[in-house]
């Protein structure tokens, strides 16, 4: 599987050659869709919380005898079938956060690469550095590479402040290193733009 490699201009510059054994297998809808569940759940964050009738204040009286009045038996106004009563059963702070194993990560990233580059929604650049961080410079590129007005991830073999600087005013655009990336995040926005160092070292 051959991808185009292009400069910050848009003009196709090189070929270059996708690892088939990594990128041309079958794409693992049920697995990008676990992990995509996985990844959402772990931005949860769980502190949702109700007061049972045990926690709200007042209602350690009992409002009526227990017989002869001709009404139901009531031992508390903070009973759950009360107005202003506690909850049954009601969310309490919990961590959602779970993880599955590192080999199904990996092949989930692969897959959403090659999603990406099925729809041609991955963009290979050869270089993406700035002699100066300036906002104007990254748009330009962008708008070069038929990315204008989309949202774009933009891989990076490490961290680059002249990068991220560039892009932070941006709103539609991210930056992230290639070790921090994963399935969730190529599958995120309308475009992935992957630097030729980043790719390889994906691969």
């Amino acid at each position: 599987m051959e991808i185009p490699v292009y400069s910050k201009q848009g003009e196709k510059v090189d070929r270059i050659q996708l690892d088939e054994k990594k990128f041309g297998m079958p794409i693992r809808t049920v697995l990008l869709r676990d992990v995509i569940t996985m990844y959402e759940a772990n931005k949860r964050q769980g502190n949702a919380s109700t007061k049972t009738r045990g926690e709200v204040a007042g209602g350690g009286k009992k409002p009526w005898v227990q017989k002869h009045t001709g009404r139901a038996r009531a031992g508390s106004i903070r009973s759950p079938l009360w107005k202003g009563g506690g909850i049954a059963f009601g969310p309490k702070p919990r961590d959602y956060s779970y993880t599955i194993p590192k080999k199904a990560k990996k092949s989930a990233l692969y897959s959403a690469i090659a999603v990406r580059v099925r729809d041609n929604e991955l963009i290979v650049v050869d270089d993406f550095n700035f002699d100066t961080p300036k906002t104007k410079h990254m748009a330009s590129a962008l708008k070069a590479l038929g990315i204008d007005g989309e949202s774009c991830l933009i891989v990076i073999p490490q961290t680059n402040e002249g990068v991220w600087k560039s892009a932070r005013n941006i709103p539609y655009v991210k930056v992230l290193a290639s070790s921090g990336l994963n399935a969730y995040e190529v599958l995120r926005p309308k475009k992935v733009l992957l630097t030729r160092d980043a790719l390889s070292k994906i691969q």
